[in-house]
């Protein structure tokens, strides 16, 4: 573990931050978004939570309410703040949390002076990973809160998609018995692990996602209005609130345009469709007489074609590999209690960081979250 590496990843977050103003960083329109101010100070806890306090000698913590504000689901370490709750916090203050930062920083970086063990070495890491996620989950934040505003500001963020436009080829895979699962000894979330054999039949998979032009196509044979494409939740949630389009796509004027992190701009047709619910991504499936694919199909195959730039629906639902241990305390709480009403994501986004784009990365959200950088790749 280098100090030169954590602070880089420390610097990052701060980074993506950037292009905001101190009005920017408290706000908080839906439950699902947190404040960027927020996601600064909620990286900065879990060092000093689970690093400093339980391992650096005579450490002070920097405010004795802070692990009360910024804990977000660990109830093993004590009582927090609601969810729905942390845009009402204008208090601690932008400079209170950069500071916060700062004070975190300089302690981790004289505990990295020194020689650490393997088991701190570990929580740090996890604590990087964490982070990491927690800047993707940022682009997502900023960009909603954003995208909500009527002036549609443009920012600072070099976060782009690539044209999918080589032709459509549906690669074949064979029927077979296959291994699931991470192996080797990088770094790898528990969730990913308890390597195991699957058995799939004959499949095929698309060698691309799914295209803005397409998916307009399904918008235009009124796919929102029939309601025999829809899981019936789905269509409950469509009917209750009157979806007509992908997140930020705004019909002006007779030609659709979306809010992007460079500002309001007309649709691209070969850029794949993006901010999807799995709702939506069943639908259009169900219209092109398709599927999506499983997880276990998708990791078969992720070798025969170009994945990492939305995460893609799977049609499987977010549970335990077999042998799945669960860490003990409160770092067993990240990953094994979400393991309900949700569904699995594969590949990595513009977002992610590289590091997290492995074919056996397992993301998971629930089938009406749309915010996360989500896409559609088809199978039959």
């Amino acid at each position: 573990m280098t100090k030169t590496r954590f602070l880089e990843i420390r610097h990052r977050t701060e980074e993506i931050c950037k292009s905001l103003k101190p009005e920017d960083v408290s706000l908080q329109p839906v439950e699902f978004v947190s404040p960027p101010k927020w996601h600064l100070a909620h990286t900065t806890w879990f060092f000093e939570q689970f690093v400093l306090s339980e391992y650096k000698k005579n450490y002070e913590v920097f405010h004795e309410k802070f692990a009360y504000y910024f804990n977000s689901y660990y109830n093993n370490v004590g009582d927090k703040v609601l969810r729905t709750n942390r845009g009402l916090m204008t208090r601690p203050t932008l400079k209170q949390v950069l500071d916060y930062r700062n004070y975190v920083n300089e302690q981790m970086s004289e505990f990295l002076s020194a020689d650490i063990s393997t088991e701190i070495e570990n929580v740090i890491e996890i604590g990087l990973q964490h982070e990491q996620q927690h800047q993707e989950l940022l682009f997502y934040d900023i960009k909603y809160i954003f995208g909500h505003q009527p002036s549609f500001p443009t920012l600072d963020y070099n976060i782009t998609l690539k044209p999918e436009n080589q032709s459509q080829e549906f690669i074949k895979i064979d029927e077979g018995l296959y291994d699931i699962g991470h192996k080797g000894e990088d770094f790898c979330w528990d969730n990913e692990l308890g390597r195991h054999k699957v058995y799939l039949n004959d499949f095929e998979i698309s060698n691309r996602l799914v295209t803005n032009s397409e998916y307009m196509e399904f918008i235009e044979a009124e796919g929102y209005k029939d309601f025999n494409l829809w899981h019936a939740e789905g269509w409950d949630w469509v009917q209750n609130h009157n979806i007509e389009a992908p997140m930020y796509w705004h019909k002006v004027n007779g030609k659709w345009m979306h809010y992007t992190l460079q500002g309001f701009k007309a649709i691209e047709d070969e850029l794949p469709v993006n901010h999807i619910t799995f709702y939506e991504a069943f639908a259009y499936a169900q219209w092109k007489q398709m599927r999506l694919p499983t997880e276990f199909e998708w990791e078969v195959s992720s070798e025969h074609f170009k994945h990492g730039q939305l995460w893609e629906w799977t049609n499987s639902a977010y549970l335990p590999y077999p042998n799945y241990a669960k860490a003990d305390g409160a770092l067993g709480e990240y990953n094994g209690k979400f393991m309900v009403n949700q569904m699995v994501l594969r590949g990595g986004s513009v977002a992610t960081s590289p590091q997290h784009c492995r074919p056996t990365y397992r993301n998971f959200f629930h089938a009406e979250l749309r915010w996360q950088f989500s896409g559609i790749r088809l199978a039959k």
